[in-house]
């Protein structure tokens, strides 16, 4: 079936308001499967989690419904997958309890590209730093930039599965066979990548993968997938009252049940929506469903290219052969801050700065300023892009 771009949108409340969102690399709007999910799990009973009650039974139904639903979309172990506040805090309490595993002189290899919650908990853990470089000119992160700050004392490699700044999604897979041969483990910063492209944690080679279901339709809280048997190994620090099961050992306090109900409502979303025809396991439609997502937003994708093409004093940043639909524009006699303000009051939501990936804006010579960001979310359609392509001619005409 062809992608029901219509009736797609009518799930989406906010959409009646008019604006033309392309700011969903920094988070999207919400379906109202997501909304009333949130919404019935707070109308029931809910307690903490247990067996004896209504309510414990409704919060252990919904924590165990979501590790299942993430571990759906990401190819993982349900028992592998940790929630948290944001992929930010579960970044920084894993590089915390790995530090303390690590001796003086230990490595760790961080990336230019990445968003800096996948650069500054590394940083900061107290081992030898390496830099790995990509390229500005092809926004390119190869092999073998990763290969040539890659040694016998290195312990960790993070990366990202595709820059939220300009879209590159590197070769993760060849990255992280070259990391493993020298016995380090992957950390995957999946955050944006999630959003557009089927996760499989196993092929990628990722022994960490962080993502951040707001990026994809849910609500606002952090996941990380591992192996059950690679956190098994890892001690963190926690209260001593607390459960030393995996994955709990790893979830400080009470978890958001109701955002966890709205994070199965996503997945559900996803795999039920996008291709309305799919049939078979979740897997299985959430397969059919990115396959169609993909398709779209190509065209789409292809749609902003043309139109920027025609467009005198626009520089586009985002040029790697594998990338997402995200680019990032800055122009050649304006700010892109008042493109920004231009283009919002025209109902076109494209913001613009360097969205915390500073490293990869500094490297393109955009300083800590950046771009002019426009991101593709499932429901943007044709009308969107024309009004966004609109927005712009007339900005660059002033």
């Amino acid at each position: 079936m062809p992608y029901d771009i219509a009736a797609l949108r009518s799930h989406f409340p906010a959409l009646a308001a008019g604006t033309a969102h392309f700011d969903g690399p920094g988070g999207t709007q919400t379906p109202e499967s997501v909304i009333r999910a949130i919404a019935d799990a707070l109308a029931q009973p809910l307690s903490n989690r247990g067996w004896i009650t209504l309510g414990e039974r409704n919060a252990e139904r919904i924590v165990t419904e979501a590790r299942r639903a993430m571990a759906d979309l990401l190819g993982a172990d349900p028992a592998g997958i940790v929630f948290g506040r944001s992929a930010t805090q579960l970044t920084y309490d894993v590089s915390r309890t790995l530090a303390k595993t690590w001796s003086p002189g230990d490595e760790v290899v961080v990336t230019r590209l990445d968003h800096d919650a996948n650069i500054r908990p590394w940083v900061q853990s107290g081992a030898t730093v390496r830099w790995a470089e990509f390229d500005p000119e092809t926004g390119e992160l190869t092999v073998d930039a990763i290969r040539a700050v890659l040694s016998e004392r290195t312990r960790l490699v993070a990366v990202t599965a595709a820059s939220n700044l300009i879209g590159t999604r590197p070769d993760l897979p060849a990255i992280a066979a070259a990391a493993h041969e020298v016995g380090a483990l992957v950390y995957v910063d999946g955050v944006h990548h999630t959003a557009h492209s089927l996760v499989d944690v196993e092929r990628l080679g990722a022994d960490f993968y962080t993502c951040s279901p707001y990026k994809f339709l849910g609500p606002h809280h952090g996941v990380l997938a591992a192996r059950p048997e690679l956190l098994e190994t890892l001690r963190p620090d926690k209260l001593l009252p607390s459960t030393d099961a995996v994955p709990e050992r790893f979830e400080l306090g009470t978890l958001p049940y109701e955002f966890l109900a709205g994070t199965t409502a996503a997945v559900d979303f996803l795999a039920d929506r996008l291709d309305p025809a799919a049939t078979g396991t979740r897997r299985e439609r959430l397969t059919a469903g990115y396959a169609a997502l993909e398709a779209h937003e190509h065209l789409l994708r292809a749609q902003i290219d043309k139109g920027l093409a025609t467009l005198d004093g626009v520089t586009v940043h985002s040029r790697a052969a594998d990338r997402t639909p995200t680019v990032l524009l800055t122009f050649e006699h304006h700010s892109t801050a008042d493109a920004y303000g231009f283009l919002a009051e025209r109902g076109v939501q494209a913001p613009a700065g360097s969205f915390y990936a500073v490293e990869a804006s500094r490297r393109l010579g955009l300083g800590d300023t950046g771009g002019l960001r426009v991101g593709l979310a499932p429901y943007n359609d044709a009308q969107d892009v024309d009004r966004l392509l609109t927005g712009l001619t007339d900005f660059l005409k002033r």
